[in-house]
């Protein structure tokens, strides 16, 4: 019970920082109504309500999950905070079929999907996102093209 709580005061602690970084965002005089500022501080909102629920009305009896899933969790960790850092050098596809296969491998224990699944998400992911709703994503490294 006592480790919700913690958990639960981390959270907020950590969500209200969230809202007040997303304060500082600087927006143009053309933004959308759920801009670049508001949709972030929505965000900090909803994580410091799920943070004093569970300070108020805390699990009875939490269960720890078990060193595997601990590793897992860091594994999946390590790949996304790779993933970002690798974005920019080496363009969309390649790093989003990379973490995207490390995670699905994760999750069926098998490569040959995993990798394919990766692939797919990859490719599709790049076609919503730079024709479906226009972002100006790098597919490739620059040098590549």
């Amino acid at each position: 019970m006592a480790s919700d709580r913690i958990f639960g005061l981390v959270t907020l602690f950590v969500a209200l920082a969230y809202i007040a970084s997303a304060t500082q965002i600087q927006t143009s005089f053309l933004a959308d109504p759920v801009g670049s500022k508001s949709f972030p501080i929505l965000i900090g909102v909803v994580a410091a309500l799920s943070a004093i629920v569970l300070i108020i009305k805390p699990d009875p009896d939490p269960a720890w999950p078990q060193v595997r899933t601990w590793a897992a969790l860091l594994v999946a960790v390590v790949v996304l905070v790779a993933y970002a850092y690798a974005l920019k050098p080496l363009g969309f596809v390649i790093p989003t079929a990379i973490a995207a296969g490390i995670l699905s491998y994760q999750i069926s224990g098998r490569a040959a999907p995993s990798a394919i699944a990766g692939a797919g998400l990859a490719v599709g992911l790049f076609v919503l996102f730079r024709f479906a709703l226009g972002l100006s994503l790098v597919a490739l490294p620059k040098g590549w093209i």
